[in-house]
């Protein structure tokens, strides 16, 4: 990890971490598009035992890095609610041509 010395060089690269989230969380999005196309209704694209999967295993990662598992969770519930739902809207888009 980079060790900044001034307030200003730990905005900058918090900003930077920021921007990589973002990026990955639209890359993230772009696959859970892809996947309602694989998808055959739309209990199968709420798939709550992957959700509960992924949320295991994003917990299990936070406690390794010395995260809150709680606030992962949180953050991961939220996206992946968001997602789902933006996940359905593509599957009836496609299912509708």
């Amino acid at each position: 990890m980079y060790k900044c010395t001034t307030l200003e060089e730990a905005r900058k690269k918090i900003d930077e971490v920021d921007d990589e989230i973002v990026k990955l969380i639209a890359k993230r999005n772009d696959y859970i598009k892809q996947i309602a196309h694989f998808k055959t209704s739309v209990e199968e694209v709420k798939a709550e035992e992957r959700i509960n999967d992924v949320i295991s295993r994003v917990r299990h990662q936070a406690i390794d890095l010395g995260l809150s598992p709680n606030l992962i969770n949180d953050l991961y519930v939220r996206m992946i609610d968001a997602m789902v739902e933006s996940e359905i809207a593509e599957f009836n888009n496609a299912k509708s041509f």
